[in-house]
């Protein structure tokens, strides 16, 4: 129970940060439907995740585990699909320079949001999860 919590919270907070990093992501409702995307993030990654892991073993052999993105591009939109407050849509990246620097402003369209915020949340929840266990 602790720990559906804990990962509740990790989602949660990943949630809010992915909505405050990427302009395509949306989250109407505040802090109410954080915690519920967050629980909803977690049950699918609890329940549905493993099966659809199974499912595309076959397709994760083949392109040596690449593939594992795909499920989890498909469970984010699932929350999407079930959480009515949360939204990812394509955006575009206004552009960066610093110091010589410079990265160009590109259109990002909605599956590569997608493959954004999979990433995005699974390195957030991951450094949450080593930051709770390097006490």
């Amino acid at each position: 129970m602790k720990g559906l919590l804990r990962n509740t919270l990790y989602n949660a907070f990943a949630i809010y940060l992915m909505s405050q990093l990427l302009p395509g992501v949306k989250v109407y409702g505040g802090i109410p439907t954080l915690i519920i995307g967050g629980f909803v993030l977690t049950i699918l990654l609890v329940l549905l995740k493993p099966v659809l892991n199974l499912l595309a073993l076959p397709l994760n052999l083949v392109t040596l585990g690449m593939f594992s993105f795909v499920v989890n591009i498909v469970i984010f939109y699932l929350l999407t699909v079930l959480v009515i407050g949360i939204t990812i849509s394509s955006f575009t990246f206004p552009g960066y320079s610093y110091a010589g620097f410079v990265i160009p402003k590109i259109y990002v369209n909605t599956l590569f949001a997608f493959i954004l915020v999979a990433f995005l949340q699974s390195t957030t929840v991951t450094f949450l999860d080593w930051l709770s266990n390097n006490k």
